[in-house]
């Protein structure tokens, strides 16, 4: 049975959480405390050293030889049903996208575990719960995140391909994308280069918009100097005048990035967008999420979290001292500095619903209604029960993950449906999780 104290341990560990939200909130929206580019440096430095240096904190205390695994494969299960039910929606009906089954799989399995979860359900369900938390944060941070990432890449690959080779995508034999373009996110301005083999297969490079004006410049002057420019060896004796007009068309007309939603068919409705060979675009895909992954210092942190894990406890081998204070005061600022970054967030956008009141309301149905429905579902498959149940639960039914939200940001895809489920979902996450909380424990 619930009883009053249970309740009020509760909001005693939300109430700081949202003090710290509510303070950046009013120092911008009222106070004038903090300029909009004093508010950017802050949000970096939060998401460059304080976050990473939680996140390792968190992941490193976690035992990774006493994992929960009947708990992982149900959280696990549940992103892989979501994955098939929405795929399943885009092959048999027309109107599935690429793009919505990114948000909806946002929506539905990705909630704010980091910030929101360990304090909540310790306050809930005891301490035993961190380490769950633990858990899934690594699986998030490691696995999911990577994943949600490879599926924004695929999609900017697709919309860059089906901009610049609405016919000719399946002769593309080699595509690859310069060292200086670290995302297809469509936020920097790209060239796509192609080349023509001798056996009519096309060979693209992506250049950055700086890069291409550079190399356009260089070729207008051997092409008017009458040298000769014979990219490709093989195609010495068959490329014509009228192929290097071709090319010369690849480097004048950039990729500026237009950002549109891209829909599995075509807009005649007969067929279906012309694509690459899959090992094409596997390669481009890896590469492209191999770089983000290299700047991303949450990335290394929750890597370098699960090696040590892994040495600690299996050789018990400490952390110098020196290191670990290092670690510790840098990482303590992590929680309040990440829900201060948010209230920035929140102060800075001109309301808080930026989608309309529909989409508003439906994402919330799907992050409070529908996660939790389908965690419960696949923890009853794997015979969770009990109380480690309501814990499934509850986690599921958390406020909206903040990554999916930078993510769609980064990536320009609804945005402000991300926006609104975590700065909304924050003003009801309190009353939503109380009310999780007391109809489990009367059931």
């Amino acid at each position: 049975m619930i009883k009053g104290k249970d309740i009020y341990e509760v909001v005693a560990a939300l109430v700081p959480l949202y003090l710290a939200l509510f303070l950046a909130y009013g120092s911008v929206r009222w106070l004038k405390i903090f300029t909009q580019e004093q508010c950017s440096g802050i949000s970096r430095f939060v998401s460059v050293f304080a976050v990473p240096f939680l996140s390792f904190d968190f992941i490193s205390s976690n035992n990774p030889y006493t994992m929960n695994l009947r708990f992982l494969a149900a959280d696990s299960l549940q992103k892989i049903v979501v994955l098939l039910a929405l795929f399943l929606f885009n092959t048999f009906t027309k109107w599935g996208s690429i793009d919505w089954s990114i948000t909806l799989f946002s929506l539905i399995t990705l909630p704010n575990t980091l910030v929101m979860g360990d304090p909540l359900l310790k306050a809930m369900y005891g301490e035993f719960t961190h380490a769950l938390m633990t858990q899934i944060v690594v699986l998030q941070s490691v696995i999911w995140y990577t994943l949600l990432l490879v599926l924004f890449e695929y999609r900017g690959a697709k919309l860059l391909i089906s901009e610049q080779f609405p016919e000719t995508a399946g002769s593309i034999a080699t595509l690859r994308v310069d060292s200086s373009v670290s995302s297809l996110n469509g936020r920097e301005p790209l060239h796509a280069d192609a080349e023509v083999g001798e056996n009519g297969q096309l060979h693209v490079v992506v250049r950055s918009m700086s890069r291409s004006v550079s190399m356009a410049s260089s070729f207008h002057k051997s092409y008017s100097t009458g040298v000769e420019i014979y990219p490709f060896p093989s195609s010495r004796e068959q490329t014509t005048v009228h192929e290097l007009e071709e090319i010369r068309e690849g480097i004048e007309h950039p990729v500026m990035g237009r950002r549109r939603e891209l829909s599995i068919e075509e807009d005649d409705g007969n067929k279906r967008q012309q694509m690459p060979r899959v090992s094409v675009m596997i390669k481009l895909i890896l590469t492209m999420v191999w770089r983000n992954l290299l700047r991303n210092p949450n990335a290394w942190a929750s890597v370098f979290g699960l090696v040590w894990s892994l040495i600690f406890f299996r050789w018990n081998i400490a952390m110098p001292k020196i290191v670990r204070k290092c670690i510790d005061i840098i990482s303590h600022t992590g929680l309040g500095m990440a829900m201060f970054s948010l209230g920035l967030f929140m102060a800075l956008q001109p309301k808080i619903i930026t989608c309309g009141k529909t989409r508003a309301t439906i994402s919330l149905v799907i992050r409070f209604l529908i996660g939790p429905a389908v965690i419960l579902a696949t923890s009853k498959a794997m015979s969770i029960h009990g109380v480690l149940l309501n814990v499934a639960i509850v986690q599921a039914a958390l406020p909206q993950g903040i990554v999916p939200f930078v993510f769609a940001k980064e990536y320009n895809l609804h945005p402000d449906i991300l926006s609104t489920a975590v700065i909304f979902g924050m003003v009801v996450a309190l009353p939503v999780t109380i009310i999780y909380y007391v109809v489990l424990g009367v059931l």
